[in-house]
């Protein structure tokens, strides 16, 4: 940890300790945000606070939901408040225990367990970054994350079921995408005879993925390079000098 990360989590502790005098809960939006705003301090911007360094006793509930299509709810209502949606994004934790994925938003004091349909985090945009002799492929979240594609971003494709997500109405947002590069380039779409997708996501921080929506996904077919063999097809993504490959077998 650097010096200036050492004062940053020196001044967050600080902070959440004035803040839970005052909080006994935190598990409200208005008193996360309240708290989160105070908490900042020293961080410029949008950093991302030293969670990895933060070990709370406390865990509570808290009923905040991120659908499949990247939109936050609370209590049942859609957070529109995007300045608010991407403070909150910059305390998403993730945990693994026993084959068990739990995500939460974390603080020094307090964890709250929130649930996620399907990747926490949503890419709604690419660019090109040249920079000396390389050009680099570089993310960006609708909560406002920029990550560039490289050996410790990877993209990567996973199965997502539909149908086992309650009350999800986008869940044709993003079907089949590497079906639908088939379609676009004249080959038989052969659907998928269950609800099973296979979406693309790019691991961005602290174990956290997010979804590469689809408008982002048909860019990078037109700015990678498509091949096709036997009942394979690969996009192929140039990167920082590196070379990256998405197949899909057809079915």
């Amino acid at each position: 940890m650097t010096d200036n990360n050492k004062d940053i989590d020196a001044t967050t502790l600080k902070a959440a300790k004035t803040s839970n005098d005052k909080l006994s809960e935190l598990n409200t939006i208005d008193n996360l945000s309240q708290y989160l705003k105070s908490a900042a301090g020293t961080r410029e911007g949008r950093a991302i606070p030293p969670l990895e360094n933060w070990h709370p006793e406390q865990i509570d509930d808290m009923d905040l939901v991120i659908k499949a299509n990247g939109e936050w709810w609370h209590e049942g209502g859609h957070m529109t408040r995007e300045s608010l949606v991407s403070l909150f994004a910059t305390i998403l934790w993730k945990e693994e225990k026993e084959g068990v994925t739990e995500y939460f938003l974390k603080t020094p004091v307090q964890k709250l367990r929130i649930q996620v349909e399907d990747a926490p985090l949503l890419i709604n945009d690419v660019g090109i970054v040249n920079e000396d002799t390389n050009s680099w492929l570089e993310f960006t979240t609708t909560t406002g994350d920029v990550v560039r594609l490289d050996d410790e971003h990877p993209i990567f494709l996973r199965p997502y079921d539909s149908v086992n997500v309650e009350g999800n109405e986008n869940r044709n947002d993003h079907s089949n995408d590497m079906d639908a590069v088939h379609n676009s380039h004249g080959e038989e779409n052969q659907q998928l005879t269950s609800e099973v997708q296979m979406r693309p996501y790019m691991l961005v921080r602290n174990g956290l993925t997010a979804l590469i929506g689809r408008n982002v996904f048909y860019h990078l077919t037109e700015i990678g390079e498509l091949t096709e063999q036997d009942d394979k097809t690969t996009l192929t993504l140039q990167s920082g000098g590196h070379a990256y490959t998405l197949t899909m077998t057809s079915i």
